[in-house]
């Protein structure tokens, strides 16, 4: 499986076999390898959700110092979760009212609880796909990631925390634009194949195992995440028309 923490958020397991989800949920395309498929689960806000966070309360601060601040806070953030639903959300929900929320807030929570259940609500949000596609009858060993958030040893350990799963960095991290650069090399031919083509160029990096006691705290946060969005999404609706009504 191989997750991407960008702008945005996907999560991407290969696949024998074509899965049609019904509701949509999880989307199947054809791989770029004969006879294999992926499905994919995407989430709108990732990485943009922190830039959000760090653009609205403390624009001044870079990244590094916001994920500093927030690995001193109690996994689970004392009790603040995040629902990152800021361009509305695409997996699991298909719903364009969706919105952010903090669930929780209180006086005692400072700019580190904040940043760290951003990115908390990020990963659970990746969860999310993750377990759609267990549903699905396929289930990962091992993921890797990419992307702007492989780069934050904080991003790698909730995730492999939330996940339940190690994770591994990849080497180069060119992404998308690798990616397209292997694929035109196999087809000028260069390599064989993409196999010879991967095997050749792409390696993994550092890998970031879950730990076994913040994985079962996790557990429980994931559940009461989930609570959230059927919770709210009738007022989701409401404001997303009061708002569209104001606007005419």
């Amino acid at each position: 499986m191989q997750v991407s923490i960008g702008t945005s958020g996907a999560v991407v397991l290969p696949s024998n076999e074509p899965h049609v989800a019904e509701d949509m949920n999880l989307h199947t395309f054809c791989h770029c390898a004969p006879n294999l498929w992926y499905l994919m689960g995407v989430i709108i806000s990732a990485g943009s959700a922190l830039r959000w966070l760090r653009d609205t309360i403390a624009p001044e601060a870079s990244y590094d110092s916001l994920t500093a601040e927030a690995e001193q806070v109690t996994p689970g953030s004392d009790g603040l979760l995040f629902l990152p639903y800021l361009s509305g959300e695409r997996t699991p929900h298909n719903d364009s009212n969706a919105r952010g929320v903090f669930a929780g807030l209180s006086l005692a929570h400072g700019r580190g609880h904040l940043t760290r259940a951003v990115v908390e609500g990020v990963c659970f949000a990746m969860r999310d796909s993750l377990e759609l596609m267990r549903q699905q009858g396929v289930s990962p060993s091992e993921v890797r990631a990419i992307g702007g958030g492989a780069r934050s040893r904080m991003w790698l350990q909730t995730l492999a925390n939330v996940f339940g799963l190690p994770l591994a960095t990849v080497q180069p991290a060119g992404g998308a634009a690798l990616g397209a650069a292997l694929l035109a090399a196999v087809g000028c031919g260069m390599f064989s194949s993409i196999q010879d083509a991967v095997q050749s160029c792409i390696k993994t990096g550092d890998v970031v195992e879950p730990e076994a006691s913040l994985t079962a705290v996790y557990d429980e946060l994931y559940d009461a995440y989930r609570q959230l969005y059927p919770a709210l999404k009738s007022s989701f609706a409401t404001l997303a028309d009061i708002n569209a009504r104001q606007r005419q």
